[in-house]
């Protein structure tokens, strides 16, 4: 799989179940979730926002996209919801790297720069390091409507981990019929 195959097969409406360990509280998380992954033009004024945030030539970026969620969690009454533009900058050498912009992070919500590689069996890791914490995600699809995620938040020295997470996700199919 090369990585704009990826990035084309990530696009949709999808159903999230996570269940998360937060090992600093010795509690288990259980949320659901509905994520929207939509492509974003490369002259989207939220993509050049970003690309200026980090000083970025919008011609060297692939495939960006908008990611939005609403959820619910078992631990908080609160619902959970959230956007984030996300802009991809294959490296040149090696598309199957490269870099991965946001305009908030995942660990926590400022801006953020990721590494990414996508392996020969088809996983995407992300590796972001934040001021506090650093993530690593790992995505991959069992076939083209479900994929899975497993995430670790560690220590911002990267020795410990704080939280581990393993999400399936399931493409809604109603929107493709109609």
């Amino acid at each position: 799989m090369e990585i704009t195959e990826f990035f084309e097969l990530s696009i949709g409406k999808w159903r999230s179940q996570r269940s998360g360990h937060h090992l600093a509280f010795a509690h288990f998380e259980e949320v659901l979730s509905n994520i929207d992954i939509e492509p974003l033009s490369t002259d989207d004024p939220a993509v050049l926002e970003v690309c200026k945030l980090y000083d970025t030539n919008p011609a060297s970026i692939t495939h960006p996209f908008r990611m939005t969620w609403e959820g619910e969690s078992d631990w908080d009454d609160k619902p959970i919801s959230g956007t984030t533009v996300l802009v991809p900058i294959p490296d040149v050498e090696n598309p199957s790297r490269g870099k991965l912009l946001r305009d908030k992070g995942y660990a926590e919500t400022i801006p953020a720069v990721a590494k990414y590689h996508l392996s020969d069996d088809g996983i995407f890791t992300l590796l972001t390091t934040y001021d506090l914490a650093a993530a690593e995600e790992r995505i991959w699809f069992a076939n083209p409507n479900l994929r899975f995620r497993v995430a670790m938040i560690k220590t911002s020295d990267g020795k410990g981990v704080t939280t581990a997470s393993f999400s399936s996700e399931i493409r809604s199919l109603s929107n493709l019929t109609s």
